[in-house]
Protein backbone atom coordinates (compact mmCIF):
# COMPACT_ATOMS: atom_id res chain seq x y z
CA UNK A 1 0.00 0.00 0.00
CA UNK A 2 1.44 3.71 -1.53
CA UNK A 3 1.14 6.11 1.64
CA UNK A 4 -1.47 9.08 1.56
CA UNK A 5 -0.85 12.14 -0.58
CA UNK A 6 -0.89 15.31 1.36
CA UNK A 7 -4.39 17.02 0.96
CA UNK A 8 -4.44 19.54 -2.00
CA UNK A 9 -5.00 22.62 0.28
CA UNK A 10 -2.21 22.22 2.60
CA UNK A 11 0.25 24.70 2.06
CA UNK A 12 4.34 24.02 1.34
CA UNK A 13 5.91 25.62 4.67
CA UNK A 14 7.10 29.22 3.75
CA UNK A 15 10.46 29.72 2.25
CA UNK A 16 13.38 31.33 4.33
CA UNK A 17 12.79 34.56 4.72
CA UNK A 18 16.69 35.46 4.11
CA UNK A 19 19.26 33.44 1.86
CA UNK A 20 21.87 32.00 3.35
CA UNK A 21 24.81 34.46 4.61
CA UNK A 22 22.28 37.63 3.61
CA UNK A 23 21.69 38.04 7.22
CA UNK A 24 25.60 38.54 7.97
CA UNK A 25 26.00 41.01 5.10
CA UNK A 26 22.49 43.79 5.90
CA UNK A 27 24.08 43.63 9.16
CA UNK A 28 27.50 44.14 8.29
CA UNK A 29 26.33 47.38 5.88
CA UNK A 30 23.86 48.37 8.93
CA UNK A 31 26.80 48.67 10.93
CA UNK A 32 28.44 51.17 8.47
CA UNK A 33 25.57 53.44 8.29
CA UNK A 34 26.06 53.99 12.24
CA UNK A 35 27.09 52.63 15.37
CA UNK A 36 24.37 50.00 16.73
CA UNK A 37 23.66 47.97 19.86
CA UNK A 38 22.51 44.52 18.54
CA UNK A 39 18.90 44.52 19.81
CA UNK A 40 18.74 47.97 17.00
CA UNK A 41 19.83 45.67 14.24
CA UNK A 42 17.28 43.18 14.80
CA UNK A 43 14.76 46.01 15.06
CA UNK A 44 16.04 47.39 12.03
CA UNK A 45 15.91 43.89 10.21
CA UNK A 46 12.52 43.33 11.07
CA UNK A 47 11.42 46.75 10.11
CA UNK A 48 12.67 45.67 6.58
CA UNK A 49 10.40 42.73 6.85
CA UNK A 50 7.18 45.04 8.11
CA UNK A 51 7.88 43.40 11.08
CA UNK A 52 6.18 40.04 9.81
CA UNK A 53 9.56 38.46 9.99
CA UNK A 54 12.06 39.28 13.14
CA UNK A 55 15.77 37.73 13.16
CA UNK A 56 16.48 35.54 16.69
CA UNK A 57 18.94 36.98 19.01
CA UNK A 58 20.60 33.71 19.29
CA UNK A 59 21.27 34.20 15.02
CA UNK A 60 22.47 37.96 15.64
CA UNK A 61 24.50 38.20 18.60
CA UNK A 62 27.11 35.23 16.84
CA UNK A 63 27.80 37.27 13.89
CA UNK A 64 28.55 40.18 16.17
CA UNK A 65 30.59 38.09 18.30
CA UNK A 66 32.27 36.52 15.26
CA UNK A 67 32.66 40.10 13.42
CA UNK A 68 34.33 41.10 16.42
CA UNK A 69 36.62 38.18 16.29
CA UNK A 70 37.62 39.07 12.84
CA UNK A 71 38.08 42.92 13.54
CA UNK A 72 35.51 43.49 11.31
CA UNK A 73 33.84 45.89 14.26
CA UNK A 74 34.98 46.97 17.58
CA UNK A 75 32.24 46.49 20.77
CA UNK A 76 32.23 49.78 23.28
CA UNK A 77 30.64 49.46 26.06
CA UNK A 78 27.32 52.02 26.29
CA UNK A 79 25.44 51.54 29.67
CA UNK A 80 25.60 48.05 30.29
CA UNK A 81 25.63 47.24 26.84
CA UNK A 82 27.67 46.79 23.49
CA UNK A 83 27.69 49.07 20.51
CA UNK A 84 29.22 47.65 17.78
CA UNK A 85 30.64 49.88 15.20
CA UNK A 86 31.96 48.89 11.62
CA UNK A 87 36.21 49.28 11.64
CA UNK A 88 38.51 49.85 8.78
CA UNK A 89 38.87 46.09 8.02
CA UNK A 90 35.15 45.73 8.26
CA UNK A 91 34.73 48.61 5.42
CA UNK A 92 37.12 47.00 3.77
CA UNK A 93 35.16 43.78 3.58
CA UNK A 94 32.15 45.53 2.86
CA UNK A 95 33.91 46.85 -0.16
CA UNK A 96 35.31 43.89 -1.62
CA UNK A 97 31.64 42.38 -1.24
CA UNK A 98 29.54 44.87 -2.51
CA UNK A 99 27.85 43.48 -4.98
CA UNK A 100 26.72 40.64 -2.58
CA UNK A 101 25.16 43.03 -0.12
CA UNK A 102 23.51 44.75 -3.27
CA UNK A 103 21.95 41.36 -4.06
CA UNK A 104 21.23 40.43 -0.18
CA UNK A 105 19.16 43.53 0.25
CA UNK A 106 17.59 43.00 -3.29
CA UNK A 107 16.72 39.29 -2.26
CA UNK A 108 15.72 40.79 1.40
CA UNK A 109 13.03 43.20 -0.06
CA UNK A 110 11.42 40.82 -2.16
CA UNK A 111 11.24 38.08 0.36
CA UNK A 112 9.40 41.21 2.32
CA UNK A 113 7.25 41.75 -0.26
CA UNK A 114 6.07 38.28 -0.97
CA UNK A 115 6.14 37.59 3.03
CA UNK A 116 3.98 40.67 3.08
CA UNK A 117 1.67 39.65 0.18
CA UNK A 118 1.50 36.17 1.67
CA UNK A 119 -0.24 37.72 4.89
CA UNK A 120 -2.90 39.48 3.34
CA UNK A 121 -5.96 37.80 3.59
CA UNK A 122 -7.34 37.06 0.26
CA UNK A 123 -9.70 39.10 -0.35
CA UNK A 124 -7.46 42.01 0.25
CA UNK A 125 -5.14 40.34 -2.59
CA UNK A 126 -7.83 39.98 -5.08
CA UNK A 127 -9.00 43.85 -4.88
CA UNK A 128 -5.50 44.25 -5.12
CA UNK A 129 -4.96 43.19 -8.02
CA UNK A 130 -8.06 43.92 -9.41
CA UNK A 131 -6.63 47.10 -8.49
CA UNK A 132 -3.36 47.01 -10.56
CA UNK A 133 -5.29 45.50 -13.69
CA UNK A 134 -7.45 48.30 -14.13
CA UNK A 135 -4.71 50.67 -13.69
CA UNK A 136 -2.77 48.68 -16.19
CA UNK A 137 -5.95 49.09 -18.48
CA UNK A 138 -6.29 52.59 -18.51
CA UNK A 139 -2.68 52.18 -20.46
CA UNK A 140 -1.38 55.76 -20.37
CA UNK A 141 -4.97 57.14 -21.14
CA UNK A 142 -5.49 59.01 -17.98
CA UNK A 143 -7.31 62.97 -17.69
CA UNK A 144 -6.12 65.21 -15.08
CA UNK A 145 -9.68 65.16 -13.51
CA UNK A 146 -9.31 61.07 -13.69
CA UNK A 147 -5.89 61.07 -12.23
CA UNK A 148 -6.76 64.06 -9.28
CA UNK A 149 -9.65 61.52 -8.43
CA UNK A 150 -8.28 58.29 -8.36
CA UNK A 151 -5.37 59.56 -6.30
CA UNK A 152 -7.50 61.22 -3.87
CA UNK A 153 -9.84 58.00 -3.60
CA UNK A 154 -5.82 55.72 -3.57
CA UNK A 155 -4.54 58.30 -0.76
CA UNK A 156 -8.25 57.75 1.01
CA UNK A 157 -7.94 53.62 0.96
CA UNK A 158 -4.46 53.86 2.08
CA UNK A 159 -5.35 56.87 5.40
CA UNK A 160 -8.17 53.97 6.53
CA UNK A 161 -5.70 50.98 6.16
CA UNK A 162 -3.74 52.64 8.74
CA UNK A 163 -5.75 53.32 10.85
CA UNK A 164 -7.58 50.14 11.17
CA UNK A 165 -9.72 50.12 8.55
CA UNK A 166 -12.12 52.06 10.61
CA UNK A 167 -13.80 55.85 9.68
CA UNK A 168 -12.26 58.51 11.12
Amino acid sequence: MTPALPPPSRQRPAARPLGRGDLRLLLLSLLAQAPRHGYELIQLVSDMFMRVYTPSAGSVYPLLADFEKQRWVAAEEDGGRKRYRITAIGQAQLKLREAEVEAAQLRARHSARVIARANQPPAVREAMHRLKQALVLRNGRWEDADTERIAALLDQAAALVRQGGTDA
